[in-house]
């Protein structure tokens, strides 16, 4: 821009100088340098339009350079929160499993407690038992000690087994074991060859459960231990009594089978 200047500056001086002045006639002279002042003066123009131009394209640029910077900025920012999230997000991710754990825990003692608590009712709960053909309520003690004594008179230990079953007794006054006691009890007593009280408990069995199934059963156990302490007169009178009570029962064939062996 300044060479262009220089050279129509250049050209106004020559062609202002006497040596050329008869180059041309003072009207195209004047037309010349008029033209030439506007065409000085037109890019003279152009120059502060570009400049103008430029100006405000490096203020576009500076803008956009801050916006850049900004947005740079909030990347950061964004980077930051995103990895804090990320360790609130493990934290949480860590507590929520030891949570998870404490709470199967939990439960699982629960379940413990619960189990516990139900076996234990259990083993206090009556249960419906049936023995010679009567059915009745007992509690899970009650029934393992009578089929604890039980087991122990089958085992042929008569005075382990008497005292089991007198203990149970004294324990369970009200059992629906009371009668068939009485009547292991008389059978126990037999086992020992302790006849005459082997009779006394038999005949308290009878008598105080005379429709027993086990009842025709007992008269005859009463005449066999009448028989092993030779008392023949008292067994044909136990078993005439066993055939007039309970004539159906097999106890009383039996006793027929005896009285006739006893004549």
């Amino acid at each position: 821009m300044i060479a262009r200047r220089f050279s129509a500056w250049a050209l106004l001086a020559a062609l202002s100088c006497p040596a050329y002045a008869g180059l041309f006639d003072d009207e195209e002279a004047r037309k010349a340098i008029l033209d030439l002042r506007a065409r000085i003066a037109q890019s003279d123009e152009a120059g502060r339009a570009r400049a103008a131009e430029i100006a405000q394209l490096t203020q576009q640029l500076q803008q956009l350079l801050e916006q850049l910077q900004g947005l740079r900025r909030n990347l950061l920012e964004m980077n930051n929160q995103i990895e804090l999230l990320r360790t609130e997000v493990s934290q949480t991710r860590g507590g929520q499993e030891q949570l998870v754990r404490e709470v199967s825990e939990l439960q699982k003692r629960q379940r413990d407690i619960a189990q516990g608590i139900d076996d234990r009712i259990r083993k206090l709960e009556p249960i419906k038992v049936s023995v010679d053909g009567a059915e009745f309520l007992a509690e899970p003690e009650e029934k393992r000690q009578f089929e604890e004594a039980l087991g122990t008179l089958r085992s042929g230990d008569f005075d382990k087994a008497l005292a089991a079953l007198a203990q149970f007794q004294r324990r369970y006054p009200g059992s629906g074991y009371t009668d068939v006691a009485r009547f292991w009890t008389a059978n126990a007593l037999y086992g020992k060859r302790d006849y005459k009280e082997s009779v006394a408990a038999f005949r308290g069995f009878v008598a105080a459960a005379p429709q027993h199934p086990k009842a025709p059963e007992a008269l005859l156990a009463v005449a066999n231990s009448q028989l092993e302490s030779k008392d023949r007169v008292g067994a044909r009178k136990t078993l005439d009594e066993l055939i007039k009570s309970y004539p159906q029962s097999e106890a009383a064939k039996a006793g027929k089978e005896r009285l006739a062996s006893l004549k």
